[in-house]
Formats: structure tokens, C-alpha cells, sequence
């Protein structure tokens, strides 16, 4: 599949999404639906939790703050947003930033594993404890940050919300540190 089809693919789920009218709520709130940006065809897919303010203004996730922390974090690795994929568990961001509820989340997940699926990554990065909760259940992301984990054949690697190293300074270099470990788990991953 050609990264043109797997982009039309992703404009369909997005069409599903709003055409079920998928969270009503959040949708009212919300300016528009925050879908995902990056390459179709990308080895690696980020997946947060929700949009803020600034990705609900522009239409595209991590675009504020943490958005510029996760950019220069891809540059110690020699990556760019175009040589990934970045999408969030909820499409919509929730009235002043609440955390998504368990309902939300759950409404999305279909999607979400539509999205996966039409990727295909090889390595599946989670940032914050919403999204490893949503796809590696059991987990607590202080005891697992920074380990990959294979679940129904899938790489995983839960790492701390980038966000959250923005209010801890402590926590900004174990998120570079964990970080700095993705080129050396893909490369393991058949």
C-alpha cells in the first residue's frame, strides 16, 4: 500500500468519525476534530492522550509546549515529524484540558486501532499514562517508562507524557533518556 492510500485511509477514518458523530460532547466544545499528522508509512507512531488548545486551534496534535519538546527530542535522534506519525487516543480536546475520561477514550479506540492498523508501525510509542493504559492495560508508568513491551504482537514503549517534563524539571531528563533508547529498540524489532 502506497503512503497516498494509506493517507486516504486515515481521511476515511476521520470522515467515519465525524459522520458517527463520535462524542458529541467533546465535539460541541471542541473547534474540530485533531486527527493525526505525520508520514502514513512511518516506522514509529507517538500516540498521546488528547488535544489542547493549541493542537484544537491548528488541527494537528502536539503542536503547543509539549509538541516543541517532543520536536527537539526527535532531533537527538535524528528524526523529524515527517519521518513519523503523531495522533491522540481522543480526537477531540476535552472542555479546559480535563483528562479524557474512560468513556471518551473507550469511544475512540475503534479508530484508534483502525489507525494502527493502516500504519503498521513497528514500534508504538505512548506517551503519558492515558494511552499506555488504553493499549497495555495493567501498567504503571512509573515502574515501566522507558522498557518496550510486546503485547498481541506489538511493540510498545510507554514513556512519560512530554508534557509532564514541562512541570518537572527532574522528569525532562529521564524523558531524554528514555527517549534516546527508540533507534536502538527499533533496530531490534523484526
Amino acid at each position: 500500500m502506497s503512503a497516498q492510500d494509506q493517507q486516504a485511509k486515515l481521511d476515511q477514518i476521520k470522515a467515519d468519525i465525524l459522520q458517527k458523530n463520535v462524542c458529541p460532547n467533546l465535539a460541541k466544545t471542541a473547534k474540530q476534530l485533531v486527527m493525526g499528522d505525520g508520514n502514513p508509512d512511518a516506522d514509529i507512531l507517538f500516540i498521546g492522550e488528547a488535544p489542547g488548545k493549541k493542537e484544537d486551534e491548528q488541527g494537528k496534535p502536539f503542536v503547543g509546549a509539549a509538541g516543541k519538546f517532543l520536536n527537539e527530542m526527535l532531533a537527538l535522534i535524528d528524526l523529524k515529524r515527517e519521518d513519523i506519525y503523531i495522533t491522540n487516543i481522543v480526537k477531540y480536546r476535552p472542555p479546559n484540558n480535563r483528562d479524557p475520561e474512560p468513556d471518551e477514550k473507550e469511544a475512540f479506540l475503534p479508530y484508534l486501532a483502525e489507525q494502527i492498523a493502516v500504519i503498521k508501525p513497528k514500534l508504538i510509542v505512548l506517551l503519558g499514562r492515558h494511552s499506555m493504559e488504553s493499549l497495555i492495560p495493567g501498567l504503571k508508568i512509573s515502574q515501566v517508562h522507558g522498557e518496550p513491551k510486546r503485547y498481541n504482537g506489538q511493540v510498545y514503549l510507554p514513556l512519560f507524557h512530554p508534557a509532564a517534563a514541562l512541570y518537572n524539571g527532574g522528569m525532562r531528563q529521564t524523558l531524554i533518556d528514555d527517549f534516546m533508547r527508540i533507534p536502538t529498540i527499533l533496530e531490534k524489532i523484526k
